[in-house]
Formats: C-alpha cells, structure tokens, sequence
C-alpha cells in the first residue's frame, strides 16, 4: 500500500524515520476516515470521503486501465488519453476544459500508471456539479478526429524526448524495467517506446477510448468539504445517464520463473555522476501471501528510507563512500513489482566498492535477519505516516483510488494499520530470504563514457 509519503515527508525528515509510537499506538484509523460508498446502475463506484474543514472537492475519477493493458506493439496509448482527454467534445470543443475549470477558480490535472490512468479537479465545493458534468462527458463525448489526433501525437514524442531520451537517469530506469521483466507488459515504459508511439494511429485511439472508457470501467472519488447525501443526486444526474460496455477481461502476461542474474550497464556522454541499483521482483498486495507486503514495506524501512537506515549508516556515514543510499518498494500493484536497492558515490569514489558495500549489507540481512528494535521502529514511522496523511485529502483520495484500481477493496485500505501491527521479526526475515535472491534481479550502473 502507497506510504503515504506525500502528506508525512516533512514529518519523517523531523522524526528521522523513527517516529514516537505514542500515536500510532492510539489511533483509529478507519473510524478517522469513515469513507462512504455507492455504486450507479451502470456499474460506476462512487466514493465518498468527507473532511469539512474548508469549502473545497477533490474529484478524481479512475480508469481501470493503464499501460500494461495495451495491445503488444501499441504502447504509449494510456498514456496518450491523459492527453487527448482534454482536447474536446462536441459539448465543450477546443481544449476549453481547463480553461472553464481554471476559470472557476480550480485546479486540474491527471496520471497514468501501468495499472490505472486518473483525472482530477480541486474546486470551491459549490463547482462541483460543474466539474462532475464537464467530466461525465467527456468519458464517452471526446472527438477524436485527425486533425486532434496528429498534433498531439507529436507532442508526446516531444514529451519523451524532453523527459526520457535526453534524460540519462530515466533512460537507465527504462532499461532496468525492460531487463527485470522478461514477459510482462510492465518492462514497457508507461510513456511508450517512442517507434510505437510514431506509429499509432487515429483508429488505435478510438479502439482504445471505446474499449476502456465506460462507467463500468471507472470509479469516482470525492474527498473533502461534501457528504455522500450531496454527492449521490450529483452523481445520479451527471453520470447515470452514461451507458456501460462489454469489458474485455483483464488478463496479464504472466512474468516465467527467473533463473539468472542479469547485469547491465549503460555509458552515456551527458552522465557526470555515476549511480548503481539493483531490482529484485518482488510481489505486490495482490501477489503475494498474507502480510507478505506489508513486511516488504518495513523490510524497505529498515534498509533504506531514512537517515537511520541501515544502507545510510554504513555507505554514507560510516564509509563514506556514497553521498545517497537507499531502498524502494511499491506494493500498490495489480502484479508483481520491484524490490529496489540505489547509491550515488562521493566524487572519486567506485561503483565497485559501492557494490561490494550493499552486497554486504544484503548478506548480513539474509545471515542474521532484522532486530526487533528495528521492526518495532519501522512500523511505528509508518503508521504514524499514515495518520499525518488524514491531514490531505488528496492524498485519501490517490491512496484509496490506488488500491480499488489494482484490484483492491475500500476494506483493504483500513485493514493495512492493523496488519501492519501484524508484521514481526519473523515475516520480515522470512520475505528477505524469499525474494532477495540473485536470480530474480537486475543490477545497473549508470557511468559517463570511457576516457570522460
């Protein structure tokens, strides 16, 4: 589940990663939150979470379809629709859906991911049915002719070559994807392989837009200054009226056993600093056994967020051999993703030592395990996260729409506190010594050109 790093970053830097327990210890999380839930004849979820501290909504509606449910050869199609969407419908042409929002004083945005792609609008709560009316048209309302289609083709390649292609470090992170999967779409970069994006075609839009875009396809979440009694007339009128579709099942390529580790390095001219990282498969929530996720989570804490962790204390203060060292993890995920491990050297110093200094650390984790101590500690950081982040709604809003996109339920979110409470010195030591192996991994290395 997401660590709800966006509302608690302030907090872990003050606290170090080790925050108080006296918190967390305390805290009902689920009756905090009280989200409410209905669902509209045409199969569309609608999700309500208040917080009436300030007269505003979030409304974000999510699409059950990302970029690993693209057709093999048509990547970058998920991705596209962030863009196409706001191009127009014959109700509001000319990309003027921005411009009314910003006209009415809101903000709005939207992302894809390989799982989900999502759209949203913070305005004054009394725009709301402004916004739900805007948004329900253009689920099934776009225009998608040539003239729309081509140019904005062209400014997605442009897209990637400005935030990939002359990006070195985002380079590197295609290729350790495309390395760690051997068969799944998420070894596909979300953005697409810019010779397939130059290739899609106005017809492969349509096909995608009438495929994935139905209310039975999305749900809808309304965070902040609203109840579910408001919200529910609201959702009748805007998005009753739309029509549901044959949905095609959602069916991945399965990722094969892995039997080698494989390793790769990548030299590019415009490096000047040079990095390494090492991905391991790891499963998500929906992979893995009971509370295997949770303890990847505090296994993560541990190795690599913080200050305190164990990776920061021996390579950069101890050793003072890097200048960054950490761990990384993603448990939101309809399939299984990375375990990762990443370390930037001080100037001067070698890749070769930084690799030898992390394959010690790993070595030591799989011979002796975690201590209680550090278990006790990472859970409680994390729990108390997840209380400072009740403080944003957004962030409510991008947390349950995560999991109910990737297969998840509304009673997994308020469950994740109390199976964190679960994870023990043993599950811990028992998901390092599982998924920590050589032959489920990738290592990388970023260097400038030889003789640079």
């Amino acid at each position: 589940m997401l660590k709800f790093a966006i509302a608690a970053l302030s907090v872990a830097i003050l606290v170090g990663g080790q925050a108080s327990g006296a918190v967390a210890d305390e805290f009902d999380y689920a009756r905090s939150i009280r989200p409410e839930t209905f669902t509209l004849d045409n199969g569309l979820q609608v999700l309500v979470i208040s917080d009436h501290r300030v007269p505003v909504a979030t409304h974000m509606l999510w699409y059950r379809v990302g970029a690993a449910d693209e057709v093999a050869g048509k990547s970058g199609l998920a991705h596209f629709f962030e863009h196409l969407l706001f191009k127009g419908t014959k109700a509001v042409p000319d990309a003027a859906y921005s411009k009314i929002i910003a006209r009415n004083g809101g903000q709005d945005n939207a992302f894809t991911s390989w799982d989900f792609t999502a759209y949203f609008a913070r305005v004054a709560v009394d725009r709301l049915p402004l916004i739900m009316e805007l948004e329900a048209d253009r689920m099934t309302g776009l225009v998608l002719t040539e003239e729309v289609f081509l140019p904005e083709r062209d400014v997605i390649l442009e897209e990637r070559s400005l935030l990939v292609d002359n990006n070195p470090s985002s380079l590197f992170r295609e290729q350790m994807g495309a390395a760690l999967y051997q068969n799944h779409r998420y070894g596909v970069p979300v953005i697409g392989w810019a010779h397939e994006v130059g290739a899609l075609t106005q017809q492969d839009a349509l096909a995608f837009y009438t495929r994935y875009y139905a209310p039975n396809n999305a749900f809808l979440i309304v965070s902040g200054d609203v109840t579910v009694d408001e919200i529910r007339p609201l959702a009748e009128k805007y998005y009753g009226k739309l029509k549901p579709q044959d949905l095609p099942e959602r069916v991945r390529a399965v990722e094969p056993e892995q039997h080698a580790a494989r390793q790769l390095t990548m030299r590019d001219a415009r490096v000047r600093q040079p990095s390494w990282e090492r991905w391991y498969l790891a499963p998500t929530e929906n992979t893995g056994a009971p509370g295997e996720s949770e303890a990847l989570e505090v296994l993560s804490s541990i190795m690599g967020e913080g200050p305190r962790s164990r990776l920061y204390k021996r390579l950069v203060i101890e050793e003072g051999k890097a200048v960054i060292a950490s761990t990384g993890y993603y448990s939101t995920a309809v399939n299984d993703m990375d375990f990762s491990f990443s370390a930037m050297p001080r100037p001067g110093e070698s890749l070769d030592d930084i690799e030898a200094l992390m394959d010690d650390e790993i070595a030591k984790l799989i011979a002796n395990g975690v201590t209680k101590e550090e278990v006790e500690g990472a859970v409680t950081a994390l729990l108390n996260d997840a209380i400072f982040a009740l403080d944003s709604p957004m962030t409510l809003n991008y947390i349950f729409g995560q999991t109910l996109a990737t297969g998840g339920t509304i009673e997994r979110v308020l469950q994740w506190p109390e199976n964190m409470r679960g994870v023990t010195v043993e599950s811990v030591n028992a998901v390092a010594r599982k998924y920590l192996k050589p032959n489920r991994s990738v290592t990388g290395r970023l260097l400038p050109e030889e003789g640079e």
